[in-house]
């Protein structure tokens, strides 16, 4: 699956945003989906996920009850809402895609578990 995401810029701290990613091809309810991001001169990091099926939510404790990622299989996307922004927050975002994935949280916030990436979209969050 080919994934284009889309939703990132410059905001301020407190402020909200939201990315969405959408994925091109066939059987994409079936695709557990992540977000993954990576600040500037560290490693790529986990954010969160939507497991395909029964459609749990896991999140980093970093942006546990800020952040809020859902899915519209009928549209081939999935969103991530960004609330309360921190310059903590300022990476690049990544969606990512891998079919039939559940199991544990350490199986679903791996990053060698997706198979397909986006290309990435900047978040910028200013103090």
């Amino acid at each position: 699956v080919q994934l284009q995401a889309s939703g990132g810029g410059l905001v301020q701290a407190g402020d909200s945003l939201r990315l969405s990613c959408t994925a091109s091809g066939r059987a994409f309810s079936t695709y557990t989906m992540g977000w993954f991001r990576q600040p500037p001169g560290k490693e790529r990091e986990f954010v969160a996920a939507i497991v395909w099926s029964p459609g749990d939510t896991i999140y980093s404790d970093s942006v546990n009850g800020r952040y809020t990622i859902s899915r519209d299989n009928a549209k081939n996307t999935v969103s991530l809402q960004m609330n309360h922004l921190e310059p903590e927050d300022t990476a690049v975002y990544y969606c990512a895609a891998a079919r039939w994935l559940r199991g544990s949280r350490t199986t679903v916030v791996s990053d060698t578990a997706y198979g397909d990436w986006g290309q990435g979209t900047q978040v910028t969050v200013s103090s």
